[in-house]
């Protein structure tokens, strides 16, 4: 069965890399825009991983990632977070909210896939 990423990020632009990064590995993978509407595709998608950006219109990363949390569905669904962030605090609250991991923009393509491949147990291709 192939694994399902949500991205969840409000650049277009990023969202794209993020996409294309990944899809040499052949996920499934489907885009929302803000945490308020990843929260509104969760049921319908059920991920696998979810990958998303701290600052983000309506709903931030953070908030998200509470949300998951709070689901008993999703409590134990991976959460990367990709985000320009990288200040210590910020690692700290994204740690404290359940993150499964902390990823710097820009971001190494072929790192973002060994990660992802790694947090599901898969294995990137070469």
């Amino acid at each position: 069965m192939t694994p399902k990423i949500l991205i969840v990020e409000d650049s277009p632009s990023m969202r794209n890399l993020v996409r294309e990064a990944l899809d040499p590995d052949g996920y499934q993978v489907t885009e929302s825009r803000n945490g308020r509407e990843a929260l509104d595709v969760l049921d319908r998608v059920a991920p696998d991983l979810v990958i998303t950006d701290v600052n983000m219109p309506e709903l931030d990363g953070l908030a998200l990632l509470r949300r998951i949390r709070s689901l008993p569905s999703f409590r134990f669904t991976p959460v990367l977070i990709l985000t320009s962030e990288s200040a210590a605090d910020m690692k700290e609250n994204g740690r404290a909210a359940g993150a499964t991991g902390w990823l710097v923009k820009p971001f190494d393509p072929d790192q973002l896939r060994l990660v992802v491949a790694q947090v599901l147990g898969t294995r990137a291709r070469a």
